[in-house]
């Protein structure tokens, strides 16, 4: 039963690196669930319970960089609090149509948002293209933080 155990660990770790590229799959969780489960599979020995505190440190970090990447982005164009919920309204929609829905939700989202807030299609159009960027930077965000997580367990597994 133990190696069940243990190829459960992997593969939420493996599926959690995936899942930082992959639309609808829990990437950080993921990858912090599996690195948990081999902690503690191996008695905290290799994986001590700081380094895990650092892990759920980073990833932690890395759900707020997530969510204020894209908050930052459309506040830094001066867009409404209307542009930020549309964002938010767009993103959840998006979900439903995988990827171009991931990445256009929130575009489309805060462009209505500003649109509405304020009849302007110059400013709807730059809170949009914010929304976008902080879209990408939260993506590459997102593959940093997995990586320091991957470093951080291999390290101490291995050293």
């Amino acid at each position: 039963m133990s190696d069940v155990w243990w190829v459960l660990a992997w593969a939420a770790m493996i599926c959690g690196l995936l899942g930082v590229f992959l639309p609808l799959v829990p990437g950080i969780p993921l990858l912090f669930g599996g690195m948990l489960l081999a902690a503690w599979l191996d008695d905290f020995t290799r994986i001590s319970s700081f380094t895990v505190l650092v892990l759920a440190l980073v990833a932690l970090a890395a759900w707020l960089f997530e969510l204020l990447a894209s908050v930052w982005g459309v506040k830094r164009v001066g867009a409404g609090g209307l542009a930020i919920a549309g964002a938010g309204i767009g993103a959840a929609i998006g979900i439903f149509a995988g990827l171009p829905g991931l990445i256009l939700g929130p575009v489309v989202g805060a462009i209505c948002g500003e649109y509405l807030a304020r009849r302007d299609e110059g400013r709807a159009v730059r809170a949009g293209a914010a929304a976008g960027i902080g879209f990408i930077v939260a993506a590459v965000g997102k593959v940093a933080f997995a990586v320091a997580m991957a470093a951080v367990f291999a390290f101490a597994w291995f050293v």
